[in-house]
């Protein structure tokens, strides 16, 4: 059993679990980091957090182009059909999404969420993600919350988490965020995109590796970390 986890930039992410591809928050044009080209991307699932456009991304594109089935909150799932994509799974959180290669939990995010039409994108989330023999957690956009405590406890080997500050946590609260969430591993997303959201990795891997038990690790985009 093997797991990996492309970086594609800002939040979005290109797993690989014993050879099956899921896409998390696809934006890749329009992405000023992004290596990553829409039309070279392939999914079997799409998992979205929220439905800004800097998530949502090239979603609707690539679920057309592949028939990934997508799966995000019931509201976001509405507006997907509406759009022309019929292979949805709408949950909300404590939902989980099964197959039988792996699962995906909704958890609770505090964001906002809504489409670049302004369409209202329902309840903001994250997921923790179980396939391969590894439990990813992926935040989402989010600020710091006590009940990281409790998603902590599912067992991470690896959790994705914003720093970029501005629309999310920043450095500081997300030191305080991997202290409750426990990973083996973390990964930050969410920042240098864009002027705002600007940080610097290697100083936020140095307060982890000093004030944490959590490894850090700071891909390049379209790097890729083994889970497993």
């Amino acid at each position: 059993m093997s797991v990996s986890v492309r970086w594609l930039g800002h939040s979005a992410c290109s797993l690989d679990i014993d050879g099956r591809k899921v896409l998390i928050d696809p934006f890749v044009s329009g992405n000023p980091i992004a290596k990553a080209a829409a039309k070279d991307l392939d999914a079997e699932i799409i998992l979205l957090t929220h439905a800004h456009g800097d998530h949502v991304g090239d979603s609707v594109e690539i679920a057309k182009r592949t028939g990934a089935l997508v799966v995000c909150n019931f509201e976001m799932g509405d507006w997907f059909m509406a759009h022309g994509v019929q292979n949805v799974y709408q949950g909300n959180p404590g939902g989980t999404y099964r197959n039988d290669w792996m699962s995906a939990k909704w958890t609770i995010a505090f964001h906002s969420s809504s489409f670049p039409d302004g369409t209202y994108g329902g309840q903001p989330n994250g997921f923790v993600i179980r396939g391969g023999g590894a439990t990813i957690y992926h935040a989402g956009d989010t600020s710091l919350f006590s009940d990281m405590q409790l998603i902590g406890e599912e067992g991470l080997d690896l959790a994705l988490i914003p720093i970029g500050d501005c629309f999310t946590m920043g450095i500081d609260d997300s030191i305080r965020a991997i202290k409750l969430l426990q990973p083996k591993v973390v990964v930050p997303m969410h920042y240098n995109t864009f002027p705002p959201i600007e940080q610097d990795p290697q100083a936020w891997a140095e307060r982890v590796a000093s004030e944490t038990d959590a490894q850090p690790i700071v891909p390049e985009p379209d790097g890729s970390v083994s889970v497993k």
